[in-house]
């Protein structure tokens, strides 16, 4: 069989910020951006791949700006969850112009737009080669969207959750900022949560480690990176619970079956 044909995952979840779809623009949503990212979500699925997406919602409103600012913190996230369905809507409407079938699932009740998240429909929509885009976070303000991936992740039982940034990978400090920063290739979750590395909050960080549901970090703005991954290219930097030392690399487990965390 062609290396080149075949996915080394049969489920994972994206995490996508909402800065992916600013492309270069201040504010909203690029067009072009958004058709280049539902085209490699497709070029993944038609490898068998089932594809679930969190997305953010920072191109369009930052409820943490504004409750530092001082507006109610409560009220400020639920806006910042109402933005993560607007660019949700947006990536699905992508999707299907591409003729890919796409369901939005929203942790809070907003019928008239998409689907309330259920866990075993979610799972059902994937198995029929929909993809998946879970929107308004968790539904409780003080939780990011980084924390929804890896809950999200963690109830659909995906393999592998990859992390979309600007940088490929995960470094000592800013790349951009500091040409001299070392890359990781490897890390475990025990080291980003010591040395405090900027990658997710850390209850996305120790959700997956309890689960041992290995992340991956890469650069979403180079073309083709997410589909060399689904191939098995150690691209960005892997995240899991074996020492950051070791050159394994976790292999797939199967896409049902539940995993229990390795601590009580």
């Amino acid at each position: 069989m062609d290396p080149m044909n075949t996915a080394r995952w049969s489920r994972i979840l994206v995490k996508l910020s909402g800065e992916a779809l600013l492309g270069d623009a201040d504010y909203g949503i690029d067009p072009l951006v958004l058709k280049r990212i539902a085209s490699e979500i497709g070029e993944v699925q038609a490898l068998g791949v089932q594809v679930a997406i969190v997305i953010g919602g920072g191109n369009l409103f930052r409820g943490a700006g504004l409750a530092r600012a001082g507006m109610d913190r409560v009220t400020a996230d639920q806006m910042g969850m109402l933005a993560t369905v607007m660019n949700a809507l947006a990536l699905q409407d992508a999707l299907e112009r591409l003729g890919l079938a796409a369901r939005v699932m929203s942790a809070i009740r907003i019928n008239e737009v998409c689907e309330d998240f259920i866990r075993r429909r979610a799972i059902r929509h994937l198995e029929k080669g929909r993809s998946v885009i879970f929107a308004a976070g968790t539904g409780n303000p003080f939780f990011t969207t980084d924390t929804a991936a890896s809950l999200r992740a963690i109830e659909i039982e995906a393999q592998l959750l990859l992390k979309a940034t600007k940088v490929n990978g995960i470094f000592s400090a800013d790349p951009l900022r500091n040409p001299a920063a070392r890359h990781y290739p490897r890390l475990t979750f025990d080291q980003v949560l010591d040395q405090r590395l900027d990658v997710m909050d850390a209850t996305a960080i120790v959700m997956c480690r309890d689960y041992q549901l290995p992340l991956r970090v890469f650069d979403l703005g180079i073309p083709g990176n997410l589909l060399r991954i689904v191939r098995g290219e150690d691209i960005g930097t892997l995240v899991s619970n074996e020492d950051a030392s070791s050159s394994a690399v976790p292999g797939p487990r199967a896409a049902s079956g539940r995993r229990a965390p390795s601590k009580p």
